[in-house]
C-alpha cells in the first residue's frame, strides 16, 4: 500500500493544540502517516512519537522548533553559511532532529540546506510585489530577474561548497541509523539548491542515504523533472495559486501531469498544506491527486 503522509504544517491551529486530535482527524481523511514539520514544538513532537492511529513517516528539520540564543527561530540557521560558527550551529540543530528520527526508527529527514545569505533579498521582495500587482512580465520585473540571477551566480560557489560540507557531515551522522536525507527544493532566489546544484550535492551518495525531495511550490517549476527523477526520494505535495503556495491540491494552478510524470513510485508522498486551508479541501486532497495519477 502506498503511504500517504500529512505534514503538521496544517496543525498550526488552536483546535489542534493537542496533536493527538490532529492525528485522528487526518487519519479520518485517509492519510496513513504523518511528517512533523519544523514548526512543531518539542511537546507536539513527543505526542506524535507516541503510539496512535497512524505513525510518523518522516521529520522535517529542524524539528522541534525552538529559539536560538540570539532570538532567531532555529529554522533560520544556515547550513550553507560561509561563517563557520553559523554553519556549525545549523548542524547542531539538524542533528537534534536526526537524533529524534533515530530514536523513532524513521527512514527520512527532510532538510533545507541553507542559502546564499540567510534571508530573501529586497530585490526579490520587489519582484514579488510586481507579480502580485499583475506586472510579472513588465520591464521592471524582467530587470529584477536578471539582477537576481546575476547576484545569485556571483555569490553561490562558496555557499554551495559549505552546503556540500554540511551534507557530508549529516550523511555520516544519519546513515548508520538507516536515515535518508531529503534535500528539498526551495522557493526563493537565495536558497539552495537550484536544479543543477541538487544534482551536484547528492552526486556522491546513493538514494539510500541522501536524495532529492521535490516541493511543488519551488522556483522555476519546469526545471526539475525528468532530470532529477532518478534521485528523487520524497515529495511535498500542495497546490500553488500564483506565488501563494501550500494550498490544498485542486485549490491552485499546478499542472499535476508534470508532477505525476516526474515523481518515481518509490518517492514518499507528503501532503504539505497550510493551516488556512479548509477541512473540506484537505479531505478531498487524496481523491483529487489520485485522479491526477500522483498517488
Amino acid at each position: 500500500m502506498t503511504i500517504l503522509s500529512f505534514s503538521t504544517m496544517w496543525a498550526q491551529q488552536d483546535r489542534f493544540r493537542d496533536l493527538e486530535s490532529f492525528r485522528r482527524q487526518v487519519a479520518s481523511y485517509g492519510f496513513t502517516g504523518i511528517e512533523v514539520s519544523h514548526s512543531t514544538d518539542a511537546a507536539g513532537l513527543a505526542t506524535l512519537m507516541g503510539e496512535g492511529e497512524i505513525s510518523l513517516t518522516s521529520l522535517h528539520a529542524p524539528t522541534p522548533s525552538r529559539k536560538l540564543e540570539d532570538g532567531r527561530p532555529n529554522g533560520d540557521a544556515n547550513l550553507a553559511s560561509t561563517d563557520e560558527a553559523e554553519r556549525l550551529l545549523a548542524l547542531v540543530e539538524t542533528k537534534r532532529t536526526l537524533d529524534y528520527a533515530a530514536r523513532a526508527g524513521l527512514p527520512y529527514v527532510v532538510i533545507h540546506l541553507g542559502g546564499v545569505g540567510n534571508y530573501m533579498t529586497d530585490s526579490e521582495r520587489q519582484l514579488r510585489r510586481l507579480f502580485q500587482e499583475g506586472s510579472a512580465e513588465s520591464e521592471d520585473a524582467e530587470s529584477l530577474r536578471h539582477e537576481l540571477a546575476a547576484w545569485r551566480l556571483a555569490g553561490a560557489e562558496a555557499h554551495i561548497e559549505a552546503a556540500r560540507k554540511s551534507l557530508k557531515e549529516l550523511v555520516e551522522f544519519a546513515a548508520p541509523h538507516g536515515i535518508a536525507l531529503g534535500l528539498e527544493s526551495r522557493l526563493h532566489y537565495h536558497e539552495i539548491p537550484h536544479p543543477e546544484e541538487a544534482v551536484y550535492l547528492v552526486s556522491d551518495f546513493s538514494n539510500e542515504v541522501a536524495g532529492y525531495w521535490h516541493d511543488v511550490g519551488m522556483i522555476d517549476r519546469d526545471s526539475w523533472f525528468p532530470r532529477l527523477t532518478p534521485i528523487t526520494i520524497g515529495s511535498h505535495l500542495h497546490d500553488v495559486d500564483g506565488i501563494a503556495d501550500h494550498r490544498a491540491p485542486a485549490n491552485g494552478d499546478v499542472d499535476w501531469s508534470y508532477i505525476a510524470a516526474g515523481l518515481p513510485a518509490t518517492a514518499l508522498r507528503v501532503f504539505e498544506i497550510n493551516q488556512r486551508e479548509p477541512d473540506d479541501k484537505v479531505a478531498a486532497s487524496i481523491e483529487f491527486l489520485r485522479s491526477q495519477g500522483v498517488v
